[in-house]
């Protein structure tokens, strides 16, 4: 018996919430170690473009108990 995607994930997301977080850590542990790696330079390379913003005055940084304020302010409208 052969199951489509859409059905697999709808019988996931039924799990509770520690079997669906157990379920996405082994679906991301199977993903090609080749790809994983890739992401891993994109996001590097991100960082560094990051820092190299602040370092050079492109963007303005916030303490982060200002970012936190700012966030639990947007989710709870």
């Amino acid at each position: 018996m052969s199951f489509t995607i859409e059905q697999i994930a709808e019988e996931a997301l039924a799990l509770p919430s520690d079997a669906r977080a157990l379920l996405a850590d082994r679906l991301v542990e199977s993903l090609d170690p080749l790809e994983d790696v890739y992401i891993r330079q994109l996001w590097a390379a991100e960082a560094r473009t990051r820092r190299d913003d602040v370092r050079s005055g492109a963007v303005t940084t916030i303490p982060g108990q200002n970012a936190l304020e700012r966030v639990r302010k947007s989710v709870a409208k």
